[in-house]
């Protein structure tokens, strides 16, 4: 009876042993895995920048003088030649009148000249004759001459008088008509500077009365790209962008120019890439920020795996790996090319690959044996956690 006891005792503690050891074995580890898929692998270079009109137009004036009228506003839509504002006319009509007044003069004053030649010509013509017939002396011969000379000397004064005061009238005619200002090009005003009764000088700089830009259906984004990725950057590669008007709306444009002067900001280094963007419903206004994604490499129906999977290393071989002591050691423990890892009964098990293009989550694969539809792991977690329900609140002492 004793001996029964005894064994039993022994079969409990030995029983009791392997199941306080069972429990206590650290729990297998899991894997959250990925699949290997086809697509496409579309690489982007982001930057911001400002939209712009095409072509803006700054108009301005010549003259000098108080806006009289205002014919246009902000958002008026204009044509060529037509008169967009005036300035005050009065002094410019008086001016006209004035020196249209000095060239009638000049020009009465060269008739009265030529008219003079004439006289002073049939003079010495006559005293020629007369010097032959031995009527008059020399003397009063040569002094007819003389007149006849300074008569026609009269005559190209007058002539010049008169180019000097017509060039005076035809520029008062010319400020005249520089009173009325005119828009240069089609367009839409963008801004006017300037309200009725306010006084322009033109002396030295002409000022922006109003900015038209010319079509607002065409616009460009002046884009700043870091000199890390202007490299990347082509003519006629697509771009992508958003505004803060419309967030949920993608609009796209075009690379056509990427500048070579560099722009250096706090030693930071960009190069100005402009976009040329289709605005015709025209939401998109001159001066609105814009984030641009512009495609500078794209891979269709690739195979491509994510990024993590490459990243990847498993964390029991990590911890069960000893420091090298040696560079030979280092080189010789040193996994050799890119590698991912897959389940093979439930352990990861290593598959070197070789990659190609990738862009922000995914990863060309070129060549290793994975097919589609493959799973590979990204990451290894921890089993028998249980995540916490953050929404329930801690559970207090019992009472």
């Amino acid at each position: 009876m004793k001996k029964v006891v005894i064994v039993s005792g022994i079969l409990l503690v030995a029983v009791s042993v392997g199941i306080f050891a069972y429990i206590r074995r650290s729990p297998a580890p899991a894997y959250r895995t990925a699949k290997v898929e086809k697509g496409a692998i579309v690489s982007m270079v982001t930057a911001t920048g400002t939209l712009n009109a095409v072509i803006t137009v700054q108009v301005g004036t010549q003259v000098s003088g108080t806006i009289d009228k205002l014919f246009v506003d902000y958002n008026s839509v204009v044509k060529k030649g037509q008169t967009i504002a005036r300035i005050d006319p009065d002094i410019f009509n008086s001016q006209v009148q004035q020196s249209q007044g000095s060239y009638q003069n000049a020009v009465a004053n060269l008739k009265k000249a030529r008219a003079d030649v004439v006289d002073a010509g049939r003079t010495m013509e006559r005293n020629r004759q007369l010097l032959k017939d031995g009527v008059v002396s020399q003397q009063d011969f040569d002094t007819a001459e003389t007149k006849y000379f300074e008569a026609q000397a009269g005559v190209k004064s007058a002539e010049g008088s008169v180019m000097q005061t017509l060039g005076s009238y035809r520029q008062a005619q010319t400020n005249l008509r520089y009173s009325t200002i005119k828009s240069p090009v089609d367009g839409i005003v963008v801004s006017r500077n300037v309200d009725v009764g306010q006084t322009v000088a033109a002396s030295f700089q002409t000022p922006t009365l109003f900015t038209i830009a010319q079509d607002l259906t065409k616009m460009q984004i002046d884009t700043s790209v870091d000199e890390a990725d202007i490299g990347k950057v082509k003519i006629g590669q697509p771009a992508v962008f958003t505004v803060d008007a419309y967030p949920g709306i993608q609009f796209k444009g075009i690379v056509a120019q990427v500048r070579n002067a560099p722009i250096v900001t706090q030693n930071v280094v960009t190069y100005d890439v402009v976009i040329t963007v289709d605005n015709k419903d025209l939401k998109l206004k001159p001066g609105m920020t814009a984030n641009v994604n512009i495609e500078v490499m794209r891979k269709d129906d690739v195979l491509k795996l994510p990024g993590a999977a490459l990243r990847f290393r498993p964390k029991a071989a990590a911890e069960a790996a000893q420091p090298p002591t040696s560079t030979t050691q280092r080189r010789i423990s040193r996994p050799v090319g890119q590698q991912v890892y897959v389940l093979k009964d439930g352990k990861p098990a290593r598959i070197p690959v070789k990659t190609g293009a990738t862009d922000d989550s995914f990863v060309e694969l070129t060549s290793g044996n994975l097919r589609q539809g493959d799973e590979v792991i990204i990451e290894q977690v921890s089993a028998g956690k249980k995540k916490t329900d953050s929404s329930r609140p801690p559970m207090g002492p019992r009472f």
